[in-house]
Order: C-alpha cells, then structure tokens, then sequence
C-alpha cells in the first residue's frame, strides 16, 4: 500500500487553495459539531432510554454526513485541486464513509445503537481534519496518474468499513458480556441483537477486504509510476502489507470455518486497530 501524501511532490501556487480553504475548515467545523451532537444524543437516548433520541441523533448524523460531502466538494473546487493523498483529507474521507455505511445499517437493519460508536469516532476524525487543513499544502503526484487518488479512494472505503466492523465487534463483546453476566436490561433499551451485529461484522468484512486488496493493488501501481518499483520497502508499506495479510487470514477463518461470533467480534476489533496504526499511525509517526 502506497504511502499517503507522497509521490513526486511539488509545489503550486497557494492562491486558490488559500481561497477555497477557510470554507472547507468552516464546513468540517459544522461537520464536527453535528456528529458530536449524534454522539451525545444517541447516548441520551440509550441512558433514558427513547427511541425519539436515538432517531435524532440518526437525523443529526445524516445531516452532517451531508455537510460532510458538500466540503469535500469545495475541497476540490481549487485549480489544482488538493489531493486525497494528504492524512487530514484521507481520514476526513474514511470518516465519511463509515458514517454512510453506518447511516445504511441504521435504516436498513434498525441498529439505532451503532450511532453511539460511530458518530464520537466521526467527531473525533473530522475535528482532526478541520484542525490540519489550515496548515496544507496542495501538492500534485507528477508521473504517477490517477493512481494516488484510486488507491486513497478505495483503501479508505475499505478501512471505513473494516472500522464498522470493528464497532459492532465492540457492540457484540458488550453485550455478550452483559449476557453472561445477566445484568438485566430494560425492554424498552433498542440494543442490537447478538445475530444482528454479527452480521454488521460478516457484511462489513466480506465489503471491506476486497476494497483493502484494490487500495493495495492500486499502492503498488503508484510505486512503479512514481519510482520505477512496485515495492520500495518504506515502513508505511511493510506495516500495511502485514495487516493486508493478517485480514486475508481473518477473511479466510471468517468464511471457510465454523468460527465463533465471540472470536470474530474480538479479531474484528484488533484486526481494526493492527490496520489504523499500520495504514494512519505509522504514517503520522514516521
């Protein structure tokens, strides 16, 4: 997997990037705000507990998650646009996607509790995104094609939907506990199913890993545009082909065994946090 943020860099003109991006952090303010407030009303909603709360706090989500595209629309108004490529920009796009996704199961499977998870994380994303892009540079990848972009696109997409994944893997371990524990739980509490967020977990890996294969793929196309070698042995790439390996044995365990709900709600979740440091940490530290 290709390093973010690199790639034959060089520098343009700040005018029209100094122009477009007051708007850009105002919009990922706002988008921040809105998330926070899904986050803090999800949780009202399953303290009291209400289902009206927990409704609001998916409108809140919806509407930030439309705040959210609409700055990544003016992100690439400016001529040259700024690239994905750039950390702030990248986890602001993986950000979003879990929040689609995420919106998609609240709807669709009636997982109003997800919320609780996905909108602090999508707060917490959006909030370091609003904080770095004042501070950016746009760059262009000369030589390197559409490549930078295709493998940013669909590495995010994938690692949003492992991080989902990973959520209802946390979601599953709390409530399998509780049940073990038999901490009773009023009726009237809208906490998912056991079944229902295992199969968040097995949708979200079987979508997630073969977006993660093509961002791998698409890394190694960069790497032979941008440096003549599809592997340059840098520590983003060693980090990220170890965790790329460590899901294909999670995919494989996940399918073509009778592995446990429990088991594959914990190596979701570690699986989640091994991917973010070698894809995000690592590239932050080096």
């Amino acid at each position: 997997m290709r390093r973010w943020g690199t790639g034959c860099p060089r520098r343009i003109p700040l005018d029209d990037w100094e122009r477009e991006r007051g708007l850009v952090v105002q919009l990922h303010q706002l988008t921040a705000a809105l998330y926070l407030a899904a986050g803090l009303v999800a949780g009202l909603g399953l303290a009291l507990p209400m289902r009206s709360l927990l409704r609001g706090a998916a409108s809140l989500l919806g509407v930030g998650a439309l705040v959210h595209g609409i700055a990544f629309s003016q992100l690439h108004r400016a001529d040259p646009p700024v690239p994905l490529t750039d950390i702030p920009a990248a986890i602001s796009f993986m950000a979003w996607i879990a929040v689609c996704f995420s919106l998609v199961l609240l709807y669709r499977a009636r997982l109003m509790a997800l919320s609780v998870l996905v909108a602090p994380i999508a707060f917490l994303s959006t909030f370091f995104a609003a904080l770095r892009l004042p501070h950016a540079e746009p760059a262009t990848t000369l030589g390197s094609g559409s490549w930078p972009h295709a493998h940013v696109l669909l590495a995010g997409s994938g690692l949003a939907l492992l991080g989902v994944a990973g959520l209802a893997g946390t979601l599953f371990l709390l409530e399998h506990r509780r049940l073990k524990a038999k901490r009773p739980l009023s009726s009237r509490t809208p906490w998912p199913s056991l079944e229902a967020l295992d199969r968040v977990n097995r949708v979200a890996l079987a979508l997630g890993f073969p977006l993660i294969t093509l961002g791998v793929i698409t890394g190694l196309f960069w790497d032979e545009a941008a440096h003549g070698a599809v592997f340059t042995g840098s520590a983003h790439e060693v980090w990220s082909l170890v965790a790329w390996a460590i899901y294909a044995v999670m995919a494989v365990v996940r399918f073509t065994s009778h592995q446990g709900a429990r088991k594959a709600a914990a190596s979701a979740v570690c699986g989640f946090l091994f991917l973010f440091f070698a894809v995000v940490g690592v590239e932050l530290l080096v």
